[in-house]
């Protein structure tokens, strides 16, 4: 009985104490689960926080970057202020972020990713964009673009890159955060179910051990136990009746079984519950990874979209911007290829079309889908049957889809069309006004492109405008900087880099740099300080002198106004260094004509009154006699070389040009200039070939006389004179060598300019008055020739005067024979028989052979069967068929139109003749033997009748 009491009591408490053991150690693992459970999530939700907030926080940063460099580009491409000011706006709230992602750095790379940002911000806002708008504002876009290219575009480029790859691992971190949960959640599952199998191991140990002591009874248990252990059902053999410990045991064993039984059902509620929980947690993952996946998906939209309006932004080369718009377009909304045209101009740019595509294309902008875009102004999208040569390797009938976008201007003009195709898969209709939006955005980067081509157009056209101006221009604005000038300014001052040189230089700048280049830097700074001021009166003007060059400049000013404001002042710079010599060498010569009249008037007007006064033997008579007819020739050749001036200048200079040989005249004039001097020996070179030209004998003998006198006049010590001739590419070359004085370098320019002479004081002992070198110039170029001069100061000069050839023919010059062996015959239309007789007998004298008519019809009849060389057409002919008549029908006739019509009329009509294609015309009366020269001059150019005439005006005009 004590036994049993004990065994009850002990069995009593041990089962006590296991039940509570049991009961605790449950309690403490389903109590330690939920904690650990609810601190994984806790700590999940708290890491993914932070994360969420640190991205967020480096999105806007990047966000915010992007805007400013975008801000800035437009700045610079456009001048647009606002955008700077919106730009240097944004440098606070980038701060402010930057600052609330170092308080939220954890990690060493988070705080140098931070530290990264400080930096850039710091180089980006404080050192380069400063310096970069500075630039841009005074006009020094090469400084700006050289600053771009020396690393700055690099370094923003590495911090973009940095920065999207800082985003990359913050999503990384994540997506790292999510798994890391799931892993530990089915840790802790796997450690419940070995904490529960650890306890029902435990339990069972202890329920043998409490078996054996007992005995067999709990023995019975303990196998009742292991068959409930086992899932099994456990039957004791212990009676019903008991009521002793065994019975109170057997009792609580059914509770417990029963207790175990309904904490199995928890547990595994419990698991299922956790089963349900894991099942939502991989739902949630895979909501989390679809969610990344749209989430890189709108960011791979949005590169691409960025990628767009970068390229529309960054370049004003209309065909660069093109291609770039129709690639990204391609790609931002997908399509397999596309195509972009302009309508008024047919530029154009494509992607994955052929050059025969695009072609067809614009051959067809008329058609109905174009009139279509044009009338509704709406995009649209159109399904068709792929061609032959798009299905590649398919063999079904496959479809493709062409979406049509008008680009549409700020007036609501359609200005371009954009096609764009993919193959397979439709254009969805909710996704049209992206499209629209997008097509938009290209039209006013296309009205930008075209405002500042247009502006650019207008710029150029206004350059090219004040460059046209012979006078230098300078538009300053009201703070001295310098807004415009043109081609001809920079030439005057020597402007390195042209326009960039000097245009938009401050006062301080240029006005240092102009001023080093005149004479008189002080009165040039005044005056121009006082144009800015508006201190200068109306018409007041300031003349300065160049150093390098000696040029006369005169320059004056005048305010430019918008709405009654002055804004800033225009500074004419007009070189007057020719008028300047001008009024010099006038004042020159009237000294020097005055010396040389009164001179020669004091020698007659002194020898008369001997003359008069005085009883002279008849020696002394015919000395001073022909002293005073000397001096009358020298006279005389003073107002003659006045007069052939005043002739060549007005045009009024004729010339009675034949067939002359040169060397006869050049012998005569050295035979009338040698018995000038005792100091001189002209020496002519001995020349055996041909010297035939076509000119006027007097005044190749006046270029000569000129050339040999200056020879022996600016040779005062002098020496030989030598006279040569030669032959050379069908031009007869004189030379006139003398070895005097020579003429300078800096004046063998202007030696042939009127009134020019050498400014020394060894040539004005010489006297003259810079008439006769010019007038040599003029009577060279009337006969097709040319003057040049070859000198080495103080060794002598030499001129060369070259004129065309004309060979003597094989029977000798009078017979004027053609290479083809016949002579050249004139047709003469005229009514009038004595003029016609006089005309005929000239034109024989010349050596052409001459023949009449009296009415046009008969000449026109002659020349079916005849074809003359040249014609001479009266106008005013007694029958119906008048000169002009007769011109109409020449020049109809293809065989008839190049023979060359010289007119001879008393008819005034000279403008309406030469534009029917005469060569020349004559209004009679006019100066014999001028008709003849005109047709000879024009037979030597165009040769026998049928080839093609080159009218040039004749002396005689």
């Amino acid at each position: 009985m004590r036994l049993n009491n004990y065994i009850k009591k002990s069995l009593t408490r041990q089962i006590v104490a296991l039940m509570m053991l049991f009961a605790l150690m449950l309690s403490m693992g389903l109590a330690i689960l939920l904690l650990l459970e609810e601190h994984i999530n806790e700590s999940f939700y708290q890491d993914r926080e932070k994360l969420v907030k640190k991205e967020a926080i480096v999105q806007e940063i990047e966000s915010s970057f992007n805007l400013v460099f975008f801000n800035i580009r437009g700045y610079f491409a456009y001048n647009n202020s606002e955008l700077k000011t919106n730009a240097i706006s944004l440098r606070p709230e980038i701060r402010k972020l930057i600052s609330d992602f170092n308080d939220t750095a954890e990690t060493a790379e988070e705080k140098a990713f931070g530290k990264e940002m400080n930096e850039f911000a710091d180089f980006y806002f404080i050192e380069k964009l400063p310096i970069s708008i500075e630039y841009f504002e005074t006009g020094n876009m090469d400084d700006v673009i050289k600053m771009a290219e020396s690393g700055t575009t690099a370094r923003i480029n590495n911090f973009q890159n940095d920065t999207h790859h800082f985003l990359q691992k913050l999503k990384s971190d994540l997506d790292d955060r999510v798994q890391l949960l799931i892993i530990q959640q089915s840790y802790i599952q796997t450690g419940f179910f070995l904490f529960l199998v650890i306890i029902l191991v435990i339990l069972f140990r202890m329920i043998r051990i409490m078996f054996k002591k007992v005995g067999q009874p709990l023995t019975q248990f303990a196998h009742a136990a292991d068959e409930i252990a086992r899932g099994g059902k456990a039957e004791l053999n212990v009676g019903q009746d008991r009521m002793d410990e065994l019975a109170v045991l057997s009792v609580a064993f059914s509770k417990m079984v029963k207790t175990l039984q309904e904490k199995e059902q928890d547990l595994l509620a419990q698991n299922e519950e956790l089963l349900a929980q894991q099942d939502e947690l991989q739902a949630q993952s895979e909501a989390l990874e679809e969610a990344l996946g749209t989430m890189r998906s709108n960011e791979r939209k949005l590169e691409r979209r960025n990628d767009l309006i970068n390229g529309i932004s960054n370049s004003l080369q209309k065909q660069e911007v093109l291609e770039s718009i129709v690639i990204n377009m391609s790609y931002v909304i997908e399509a397999d290829c596309g195509l972009i045209v302009m309508l008024e101009n047919n530029e154009s740019a494509s992607f994955g079309i052929s050059s025969l595509g695009v072609e067809q294309f614009k051959n067809h902008l008329t058609s109905g889908l174009i009139e279509r875009l044009k009338q509704t102004k709406e995009g649209f999208a159109v399904k068709r049957q792929l061609l032959q040569e798009e299905k590649g390797y398919h063999e079904k009938t496959v479809f493709g889809y062409d979406l049509y976008l008008p680009i549409i201007s700020s007036n609501q003009e359609v200005t371009a069309v954009m096609v764009f195709t993919r193959y397979g898969f439709p254009f969805i209709q909710k996704h049209m006004d992206e499209y629209t939006a997008l097509s938009k955005q290209i039209g006013l980067s296309l009205d930008k492109i075209s405002t500042y081509e247009n502006s650019e157009a207008d710029r150029k056209l206004n350059q090219d405008i004040l460059n046209t101006v012979k006078e230098g221009l300078q538009y300053v604005d009201r703070d001295g900087c310098i807004m415009q000038v043109n081609k001809q300014l920079c030439e005057m001052f020597h402007c390195e880099d042209g326009f960039d040189g000097i245009v938009g230089q401050t006062w301080d700048k240029w006005s240092v740099l102009l001023k080093k280049q005149v004479v008189d830097e002080d009165g040039f700074t005044e005056f121009i300080w006082r144009a800015f001021n508006g201190e200068t009166s109306s018409g007041e003007t300031f003349v300065y002198k160049t150093k390098d060059r000696g040029h006369v400049c005169q320059m004056y000013c005048e305010g430019l106004y918008q709405n009654n404001e002055r804004v800033g002042t225009v500074l004419v710079h007009r070189d007057i260094t020719r008028e300047f010599k001008v009024d010099e060498m006038k004042s020159e010569f009237v000294s020097t004509v005055s010396h040389e009249l009164r001179t020669p008037l004091a020698s007659i007007l002194g020898f008369s009154e001997l003359l008069l006064n005085r009883e002279l033997k008849a020696e002394k008579q015919k000395k001073y006699l022909m002293t005073i007819l000397n001096e009358a020739k020298r006279l005389t050749s003073l107002i003659n070389d006045f007069l052939d001036v005043q002739r060549m200048e007005s045009g009024k200079q004729t010339y009675e040009k034949k067939y002359i040989e040169l060397l006869p005249i050049i012998e005569k004039v050295i035979e009338n200039q040698q018995v000038q001097t005792d100091v001189h020996r002209i020496i002519l070179e001995s020349f055996d070939g041909n010297d035939l030209i076509l000119g006027d004998s007097c005044k190749i003998e006046q270029v000569f006389s000129n050339l040999i006198s200056n020879a022996i006049k600016y040779s005062p010590s002098g020496g030989p004179v030598y006279i040569r001739l030669f032959e050379e590419n069908g031009l007869l070359h004189i030379e006139v060598e003398d070895h005097g004085l020579g003429i300078p370098e800096n004046a063998a320019a202007d030696i042939f300019k009127k009134f020019y002479r050498v400014d020394n004081s060894d040539r004005r002992r010489i006297g003259g008055t810079g008439l006769g070198l010019s007038i040599v110039q003029e009577i060279v170029k009337a006969h097709d020739g040319d003057i040049n001069v070859f000198s080495k100061y103080g060794e002598g000069s030499t001129f060369r005067v070259s004129i065309p050839a004309v060979y003597k023919p094989s029977h000798g010059l009078d017979e004027n024979i053609h290479q083809s062996g016949t002579r050249y015959e004139v047709l003469v239309i005229e009514d009038d028989q004595s003029l016609a007789e006089l005309i005929i007998q000239e034109l024989t004298e010349t050596n052409l052979h001459a023949k009449h008519f009296n009415t046009g019809r008969d000449a026109l009849a002659y020349m079916e069967n005849h074809l003359p060389d040249a014609i001479v057409l009266d106008i005013m002919l007694d029958e119906g068929l008048d000169g002009w008549s007769i011109m109409k029908i020449l020049k109809r006739n293809e065989v008839l139109s190049h023979i060359p019509i010289i007119i001879s009329t008393a008819l005034d009509e000279k403008e309406k003749g030469l534009s029917l294609g005469a060569q020349d015309y004559f209004i009679k009366p006019y100066q014999s033997g001028s008709l003849s020269m005109a047709i000879l001059q024009t037979l030597l150019k165009v040769g026998k009748a049928g080839q093609i005439l080159i009218p040039e005006n004749s002396p005689g005009d």
